[in-house]
């Protein structure tokens, strides 16, 4: 008698789902208007540190973040990085300076420096093994969603509003995500009680060594996007685009119809296959935003780009997870978190210093992270052979 498929698509898994749809719109969406928030104040000169500053704390805080998620819990964790969403955007109208500005960058960094980490553990909690890829990306796809809607609504606001309204609204949102995880079940079973002692964290504590290849790949791909966050919201508006969200709006757009499909591909043929080919897809993405100098240009290299993230975001999950130790799932998750971190931050720092609001240098940034990442595909090409999981092999493991 075949053995019935687990009911993945449950109201635990609907309730992450939205969480994470609700805190991904909310700190996504002032990412369109401040850049220019930030020329205002007089700070045109640091835009590359908006991005920078919040991949930082981000980055920092993972082996805390991964700690915490396999003593404390999921939930308290993923409550953590919500907060800190709903506090920031409260004081950013009252930290009206560069200074203040920059500050709040860092401390707002802390909130996807937890979420994320926790949450990708609660989801590979209540979904089995044979499953992960689809279920992390079908997460993705509300992740995604609020990505895809957060700068459009963001720009939106702005065009009618005040900038203080959007940062409210922003507040609100991650308020409702708080609200959904209260009524949200604890997947840990073994719990400890929060101490000092649990904050010490030790060289094996950052990195789980085991999931290396997939953090290594991260990386690289994610300089990329460091870029696109620091120099697209500028270059869009130079090419007579007004609603600056609208490219990131068209990108989650279409990283959302194909992560879903992607997340069972993966499932089925292995990871290998399905992150080569969204590597590709992102350099192909790359040197058409940078080379097709019009607005159908750049949206038509936006649903490209688009297209590589739904691919490459589900598998790469996946993979960290498939080599990760059951025990220590959080760590590997925030491994896998702060390489992505880490290579949106040098993304944003490098292009930044190289932009110096000089619309011109653009493309040529764009092409320099297309170089970055061939170097991942290269990696992918010629590292040392590490076994992957396959339908079948998940199928014999779960057996056992």
């Amino acid at each position: 008698m075949t053995k019935p498929a687990h009911p993945i698509y449950n109201l635990h898994f609907a309730l992450v789902c939205l969480s994470s749809l609700l805190f991904s719109a909310s700190f996504n969406m002032l990412i369109p208007e401040l850049p220019s928030y930030l020329s205002s104040l007089g700070g045109g000169e640091h835009k590359g540190l908006i991005i920078a500053l919040f991949t930082l704390t981000a980055g920092i805080s993972r082996p805390f973040s991964g700690r915490l998620t396999d003593t404390l819990g999921r939930v308290p964790v993923m409550a953590v990085g919500s907060i800190v969403c709903f506090v920031c955007g409260f004081l950013y109208p009252i930290l009206g300076s560069v200074a203040g500005f920059l500050f709040l960058r860092l401390l707002h960094g802390f909130s996807t420096g937890f979420k994320p980490t926790a949450t990708a553990a609660y989801v590979a909690d209540i979904v089995p093994r044979e499953r992960w890829g689809e279920a992390l990306g079908f997460h993705g796809i509300c992740f995604s969603t609020g990505l895809a809607i957060g700068p459009a609504i963001g720009s939106t606001i702005r065009l009618y509003f005040s900038l203080n309204t959007l940062f409210y609204t922003s507040s609100f949102l991650a308020l409702m995500s708080i609200i959904i995880l209260m009524n949200m079940k604890e997947t840990l079973k073994v719990r400890q009680k929060f101490s000092l002692s649990i904050l010490k964290i030790s060289r094996k504590d950052i990195i789980a060594v085991e999931v290396l290849p997939a953090a290594i790949v991260t990386l690289l791909s994610y300089v990329a996007y460091g870029a696109i966050l620091t120099v697209i919201p500028d270059w869009s508006q130079h090419l007579g685009i007004v609603n600056k969200g609208l490219f990131f709006m068209v990108f989650t757009i279409a990283s959302l119809l194909i992560r879903f499909v992607a997340g069972k591909i993966s499932d089925k043929y292995g990871r290998i296959y399905v992150i080569n080919s969204g590597l590709v897809l992102l350099v192909i993405a790359l040197v058409v935003i940078g080379y097709e100098k019009t607005a159908m240009g750049l949206l038509t290299g936006g649903v490209i780009y688009g297209v590589a993230t739904g691919i490459l975001s589900p598998a790469l999950n996946a993979w960290t997870v498939d080599m990760s130790h059951p025990q220590y799932r959080g760590k590997a998750m925030a491994t896998m978190y702060i390489s992505l971190e880490a290579g949106i931050g040098l993304g944003a720092l490098i292009s930044g210093w190289f932009y110096q609001d000089v619309i011109g240098m653009v493309p040529y940034i764009l092409y320099s992270t297309a170089v970055i990442t061939i170097l991942a595909i290269i990696y992918m090409m010629f590292r040392s052979k590490t076994p992957m999981k396959h339908q079948e092999d998940v199928l014999i493991e779960a057996e056992v």
